[in-house]
Order: structure tokens, then sequence, then C-alpha cells
């Protein structure tokens, strides 16, 4: 299923475009065999064009694609689709209406003297067992996606491809069905590759997520790494909340900031005085009773267990917050507040004219970060 090295997936300075219009650049992503990677970013980057070029329905026109090290793209040869060993769950599932739900499995292995067994044991592994002999319109929205998944695994690929699987359900059946998902692809060893641009999801499912932005990969790591040492300010604001506040760098590790000096666990390589902005998370901000640092709340989103607070500090800077639900405070309260930014991300100030498009700070502090996915 995978080369000496363990890698089932590789993607060497993988470049694609349509028409001359290039549309991924230099994309280097290596997949370990068992685990689950993601292409996740803003519509427009990349990312589904690079799961089609994989799957070989795209041509590619630099670098390579590998398989369990096999090379199975290049800018003057590919591997037809049907012969890479490569399956696809699609965004609409794109099940045969006429067929059964057991037919729908075993469509890809008709031959294979072992197909009854096979697609009872996946319907068994998808929860569907009893529903063989329904057709498609007779299941809801997560049980055709179960067939779907079923329908890929049952001719045992060296690789999956999942594009937007979960995009066509609701937000909690969502929620179960990615977890659910992940599950089945662990206890069946598979390797697969997910596109999304829903960060839930993406750290839901995968073991590694590769954020995109304009074609070009800013980081392939961990969802942990991702949200707490982000390597761009791009995959800063992308993932995850929080705002940026200006900076001024006092020691490798020290920042003076309005909200006092952050030390942080890390260094960073730029000469003491620099600027910087320093990005801080919800988790970032703790509140605190007899705190002289007070902020005033402008906003309050509910969201059950948490309420996320929007807090203004006497700067105009806004922060955010989070506290369980019970601790509730309303609008306009002054709220003491002190940072526990152990994971201190700082980033040039002239850097971060990529994320923030050169506004002034009170602009940049006041922007949403779902309004950067563009």
């Amino acid at each position: 299923m995978s080369d000496s090295n363990g890698i089932v997936l590789e993607l060497n300075q993988l470049s694609c475009g349509y028409q001359g219009h290039p549309v991924v650049s230099q994309l280097n992503i290596h997949l370990r065999a068992g685990d689950i990677g993601c292409l996740l970013g803003p519509s427009g980057c990349g990312k589904t064009t690079t799961l089609r070029a994989i799957a070989g329905f795209e041509p590619i026109t630099g670098g390579e694609i590998r398989l369990a090290g096999q090379r199975i793209s290049s800018a003057d040869k590919r591997l037809p689709p049907e012969q890479r060993q490569i399956g696809m769950v699609f965004q609409d599932y794109a099940l045969f209406p006429h067929l059964t739900v057991q037919d729908n499995v075993g469509f890809g292995i008709n031959r294979h003297p072992e197909r009854k067994r096979i697609v009872a044991e996946l319907l068994d592994l998808v929860k569907l067992g009893h529903l063989g002999k329904r057709y498609p319109h007779e299941l809801s929205g997560g049980q055709q996606q179960r067939v779907a998944l079923a329908r890929a695994l049952a001719p045992d690929p060296k690789l999956l491809l999942l594009d937007e699987p979960f995009s066509n359900l609701d937000g909690e059946l969502r929620r179960r069905l990615s977890a659910e998902v992940r599950e089945i692809l662990k206890a069946r060893k598979i390797s697969a590759m997910l596109v999304t641009h829903d960060q839930s999801e993406a750290f839901a499912v995968c073991d590694h997520v590769g954020v995109l932005k304009e074609g070009r990969l800013q980081q392939w790591d961990t969802p942990y790494n991702l949200y707490h040492e982000p390597a761009t300010p791009f995959v800063a604001s992308f993932i995850g909340q929080g705002y940026f506040i200006r900076g001024q760098l006092l020691t490798p590790d020290t920042v003076q900031t309005e909200l006092g000096v952050i030390r942080g666990n890390r260094a960073y390589q730029l000469p003491a005085g620099s600027a910087v902005d320093v990005l801080l998370r919800p988790d970032d901000i703790v509140a605190q009773d007899n705190s002289s640092l007070r902020a005033r709340i402008i906003g309050k989103t509910f969201l059950g267990a948490t309420t996320l607070y929007r807090l203004q500090l006497p700067t105009g800077s806004v922060l955010e917050t989070i506290l369980p639900s019970h601790d509730d405070h309303p609008v306009g309260e002054q709220l003491g507040i002190r940072t526990a930014a152990d994971h201190l991300v700082v980033f040039s100030a002239q850097g971060s004219v990529n994320v923030h498009a050169q506004l002034p700070l009170e602009q940049v502090l006041d922007t949403e970060p779902a309004a950067q996915d563009e």
C-alpha cells in the first residue's frame, strides 16, 4: 500500500492549471500510509484542482504525483484514472438511482469472486446492512453518503479521495458523520485525502492539513500546530478565530503590547525593538475580576456550553474571549482580563500586509476572520 518509506502519496513540485492559467504552483505534500490528509482553503485556492489531478481527471503542467512509490502523473505522461487504484467520494454522492444499495456498493467489483461477502462486510461497516435492498431515493442524505463511502472502499483502493463529502448535510449530522468516517478509515487503515473549506471538519477528520492560498501551500501540519504555531500571517488569520494587536519585540520571546508585556514559549529571530503583530486567540484572553486591565463587552454569542465575548480595549482595539456560559455578562460591562498566551505567535509588522492588505491597525483589528477567505 505504500513505498519503503511508508509514504503513500507524494506531490512533488506539482503545478497545474487551465488554458495557460496557473491554478496550483509547486505544491509539495507527502501523505503517510494510514493517515488522513486534507487540503483546506477559501474558494478558488486550487484544492479541488489538486484533488482532480491526483485522481487523474486533470493533467499537470509541472512536477509529479506518486502513489505508493509509482509515478502516476507528470507533465508529459499520466496514468488513466481507472488504473490508479484510487477511490473517490464525490460531493453529490453520484449513486446510481436505478441500482439498489448493495448493487451500488458492488458496482466496481462485479467480477470479484467474493463480491457478495465484500458488499455485506462494507454495508455492516457503514451500519447499513439492513438497507441493502433499498434504492438511493429511499435513503437520507447521511445514508447516501455512507453508501458512496462503501462503494469507494469496495475495490480496496490504495488511496481514497473525498471532495467536500459532507457539504450537503446539516450541521449536527455533518459533525457525527465526519467522526464516523474517520473511525471507518482508521479501522481499515485506509489512506485518504479530503478537500474542504470547513476547518472544523478538517480538524475533526484529518491527521495533517494543508492550507492553500492562491494555489500555493502555506503550511502542511497537524491541526494543533496550524492553530498554535501558524507559519504565515494568512494561516494565522484563516485558521480559528483571533485578532492581531501591534507590539514591540523586547527580547526574542517577549513583546510589549497595550495589554502589557507578553512572554511566550518560543524565540523569534527578529531584532529587538522590531514592530510586530501579535496574534491573540479567544483562549489567550482570560477573565480576571481583580485585573487592572479592563475591556468593555461590545458583543456576545451564546454557543451552548460557552459564550464568545467581543471586547474593546480603551485604545479601541478589539479582542475576543470564551467563557463558560453560566458565567454570564451583559453587553456594556467592563470586564477584567489578563493574557495567557504561552503559544505566542508574532509576525513582523511589515510582513503582515499580506493578510491585512496594508490596512491601518484599527481597521485590521475590526476585520472578522471570516472576511479574509478571499
